[in-house]
């Protein structure tokens, strides 16, 4: 008799009669014999199934072998989120018996899921728990192998993390046993951080544009279709207008130079966001934003960063940083700003190694129990002091003016009051780094005495205010003089005469100097620079680019 794994009923519910009738209104029912892969590891996730007669078992090849995860019956679907992506699959599925099950392409899978509100709710449910399974108890197939002290080493972490794909950590310092797997493949210590890949590819030192390559990000964009719209930069503002779009059935694009969320991905905790009383972290709002564009069939490029629009025709033609060129028949500019970099000497050299721009869990790992320094005095400083206070021995804020009551929320304020192991240090700058492979110490400056000294701390957030990221639009709309994009009544007549605006009605609200280029969210000239108002403007963008397609 065959002997089949436990079943988890909550993430793998058996579907009901009529369920599976309306089931089998999509895709095509095939026969399996017993030992068939019906779907491969690391091939593309274009197939969803559901077992009609047999058995199925899902299980993953690692760098230490092939380890069951589950097995399926009759009424039981193989699938997970990468099903609706169509990137590879992160796990097989092997047939034990002989059976049958009805496959449904991915098309028609988010056809089902759009149509049917029951089955669309529930394998949403699924596909997102498993995989939340498979990112706390396996591996993906990858493996990093790095130090804690590596810049490339946290930037290879975070945009694994970050577009939630599942992998193990090996820290080369601290683990004795990563030895045997660097000499196994030839490996030096100057090699790092290193990838390894269902325990046969090996990537030394990889580029995230390597990454997304390998592990197959981008797998099924086909850069020859001309869509409705092009969002370019993941952040609340355009995976809100990325959701709205592809709801409303306009076909959709998003490209991101790294992964989806933006600066508010970052955030450990956003709590004045309508509807989450507890508050929410920028990567799970971000993830459910991602899921949420997914199911109604937008597609995303990630680890592209857009180099160049040419708006002098529609279609629009968007060419990014791997050499590929997108066509869009309107434009969603939502880049977001990027963190101001302070004139330091040595910045560069201790990113990543001491210095940092967002504090995310990984960088929370980074400092536990040690003393951090936060320099900035916004709602983005105020959020990490108070975060990394969970972990840190002990938080210093600094900042250049009297306080913080003229650019925190006051929430957030009374936090750090009420914390024991924060500190705020007023009219204080930082104006030099200090260290050998990482930083030691930093020089502080006190703006109001001229008064120096150096303090030890290998751990400082820099959080001081932001600049637009519009460098790659080359002149192609109007922006203001610190480099943010003018739209609607920000647009004098000036403007639209230099650029030539051709029509006879004004720009709408969010729109550019060029007629079906819109911009929202933190790049916008004039937004507000919040989460709620950037998904607003997302939103709203796709209105006003259904009636500029409509006259096109």
């Amino acid at each position: 008799m065959l002997k089949t794994l436990p079943r988890n009923e909550i993430d793998s519910p058996i579907l009901s009669d009529a369920a599976m009738q309306r089931v089998l209104r999509y895709g095509t029912t095939e026969s399996f014999h017993a030992g068939d892969v019906l779907v491969a590891q690391g091939e593309s996730s274009e197939r969803f199934f559901v077992v009609l007669e047999g058995w199925v078992r899902v299980e993953q090849s690692t760098r230490d072998g092939v380890y069951p995860i589950t097995d399926h019956g009759k009424g039981e679907f193989f699938g997970e989120l990468n099903s609706l992506s169509g990137r590879p699959c992160i796990a097989s599925g092997r047939a034990l018996t002989d059976g049958s099950a009805q496959f449904i392409e991915r098309t028609e899978l988010q056809n089902l899921m759009q149509n049917d509100n029951e089955l669309g709710e529930l394998f949403m449910r699924c596909l997102i728990l498993r995989r939340i399974d498979v990112l706390t108890k396996y591996n993906g197939g990858a493996v990093v192998l790095g130090s804690l002290n590596s810049a490339d080493t946290l930037r290879l972490r975070d945009f694994l993390m970050r577009n939630g794909y599942p992998h193990t950590f090996l820290n080369v310092e601290a683990e004795p046993e990563v030895q045997t797997t660097l000499d196994a493949f030839d490996v030096s210590l100057s090699d790092m951080p290193v990838l390894l890949y269902r325990g046969e590819d090996i990537f030394r030192n990889p580029t995230n544009e390597q990454v997304a390559e390998v592990l197959g990000f981008n797998q099924g964009v086909d850069f020859q279709d001309i869509r409705d719209v092009a969002i370019v930069g993941a952040g609340p503002a355009g995976l809100s207008a990325a959701v709205y779009s592809a709801s409303e059935g306009l076909t959709t694009i998003l490209v991101e130079t790294k992964a989806p969320g933006g600066q508010a991905g970052s955030s450990s905790r956003i709590e004045n966001y309508l509807g989450f009383p507890n508050g929410i972290a920028g990567l799970e709002l971000a993830s459910r934003a991602f899921d949420q564009a997914q199911k109604f069939g937008a597609e995303f490029l990630v680890a592209n960063s857009a180099v160049n629009l040419c708006c002098h025709a529609i279609p629009f033609e968007l060419c990014t940083s791997a050499g590929s060129k997108l066509r869009a028949r309107s434009v969603v500019i939502a880049t977001g700003a990027n963190y101001r970099k302070l004139p330091l000497n040595d910045l560069s050299r201790f990113e990543g190694a001491g210095v940092y721009y967002g504090a995310s869990t990984l960088e929370a790992q980074l400092c536990a129990g040690a003393e951090v320094v936060i320099v900035g005095g916004g709602n983005s400083a105020g959020q990490a002091a108070v975060f990394l206070a969970q972990s840190a021995h002990h938080v210093q804020v600094l900042v250049r003016g009297a306080d913080l009551s003229s650019s925190m929320s006051r929430y957030l304020i009374r936090r750090i009051e009420e914390a024991s192991n924060i500190s705020v240090h007023p009219f204080t700058e930082v104006i030099n780094l200090h260290g050998d492979a990482s930083l030691e110490r930093i020089e502080l400056l006190d703006n109001r005495t001229g008064e120096h000294r150096w303090k030890e701390t290998r751990h400082v957030y820099l959080m001081t205010g932001a600049s637009p990221n519009t460098e790659w639009l080359n002149g192609c709309v109007a922006v203001d003089e610190n480099g943010f994009v003018l739209t609607g009544n920000s647009l004098t007549q000036d403007h639209l005469d230099a650029f030539r605006w051709p029509l006879q009605r004004q720009p709408y609200f969010l729109e550019t100097s060029t007629p079906g280029v819109f911009a929202v969210g933190d790049v916008r000239s004039g937004s507000v620079k919040r989460v709620a108002s950037s998904v607003g403007e997302g939103s709203l963008a796709i209105t006003y680019a259904h009636q500029v397609l409509a006259a096109q």
